[in-house]
């Protein structure tokens, strides 16, 4: 009776592996006849059952129908893998007569592009790039600034506080002091500090949470608010072209004394007056000479040395250089605005 079972068991194994077309229905069918609880395990687990003169040659017919079968799916495993491999390699080979797809281009992030033109055009004039920590104290980004605790010019920038005394710096103006310090009284120094600000602004077209700006500051002996217009006047040819002007108009900075705004003739309608500028001119920076008790703070006397700085914002050069008439534009990543610049 077993011995035909093993028998039928091991045709109908026969006809289940021929008619299988992957490996992972073969792999079902290996476990269902042969696996632990599959269907000739079972008659061999069930062999103490049988009288035991026939218990050695059923047993014997069905390990050699067990070592059958696994020699059978052992052999169509290997040639179903090898076949299911080809088709994998034809699906994946690559048409060599396709043409080729060009990587698309990327660009250099506008801001980027301007903060680099920046240092290069004051590289070439001798400055070098000093940089400061974005989480300054109060002192470095206020009182040495010549801002005390009760100077209305606080209410200018509306402050990220971390704590009574840190805060997130609202210009790149504590690397000024922190310049002179390391300086050590020595002349000259001629710095530019690019870097990333904060203000409490709440963000529209002109405003910003985080912005970034370039400071500059040079103090040597007997340097004079002539130098810094000279100075001033190259980098607007140098940025916005050879024909640009400058004026300067009085202002207020509580670091320096006198103060000046300077405004570049609009490169858009040459001074005749558009909606860019609506009188000829656009504001670029603030700048003037280094007030003596900053130039103290920083550790010079001001009756011997002389200093100026000014600063301006990339994102506003940029706004400016290339047209753009809202700020979000530059940090928003739309590749449609971004792709532009290539």
């Amino acid at each position: 009776m077993l011995r035909s079972q093993i028998e039928e068991l091991e045709r109908e194994a026969h006809a289940a592996i021929e008619a299988s077309r992957s490996s992972s229905e073969l792999e079902q069918l290996r476990v269902a006849y042969l696996g632990r609880n599959g269907k000739l395990t079972q008659i061999l687990r069930s062999l103490g059952q049988i009288p035991a003169e026939q218990r050695k040659d059923v047993g014997f017919e069905a390990n050699r129908a067990k070592g059958r079968l696994e020699a059978l799916f052992e052999s169509t495993l290997a040639a179903m893998l090898e076949a299911e491999r080809r088709q994998q390699r034809q699906r994946d080979r690559l048409d060599l007569t396709l043409p080729g797809r060009r990587p698309p281009r990327g660009a250099v992030h506008p801001l980027t592009r301007v903060h680099d033109e920046i240092v290069a055009i004051f590289g070439g004039l001798g400055f070098s790039v000093a940089e400061g920590p974005e989480i300054e104290t109060d002192f470095y980004n206020f009182e040495a600034l010549n801002i005390p605790k009760d100077h209305p010019a606080r209410d200018m920038q509306d402050t990220f506080y971390l704590s009574e005394d840190t805060l997130l710096r609202t210009h790149t103006s504590p690397v000024q002091i922190r310049t002179m310090r390391a300086a050590g009284g020595r002349t000259p120094v001629k710095i530019i500090v690019p870097g990333r600000v904060f203000r409490r602004d709440v963000p529209d077209a002109s405003h910003s949470p985080v912005f970034h700006q370039v400071e500059g500051l040079a103090v040597d002996r007997a340097i004079t608010m002539g130098d810094l217009k000279g100075t001033l006047e190259l980098f607007a040819r140098e940025m916005f072209g050879p024909k640009s002007r400058i004026r300067f108009r009085p202002s207020f900075f509580p670091f320096t004394e006198p103060s000046a705004e300077v405004d570049v003739l609009c490169f858009m309608c040459g001074g005749a007056g558009c909606r860019a500028c609506k009188d000829g001119w656009l504001e670029i920076l603030g700048s003037g000479m280094v007030h003596p008790r900053v130039l103290r703070n920083g550790g010079y006397d001001p009756e011997e040395v002389t200093g100026w700085a000014f600063g301006m914002g990339i994102d506003r050069i940029a706004m400016l250089k290339y047209g753009v008439d809202d700020l979000r534009l530059f940090f928003e990543n739309d590749l449609r605005f971004l792709r532009q610049f290539a």
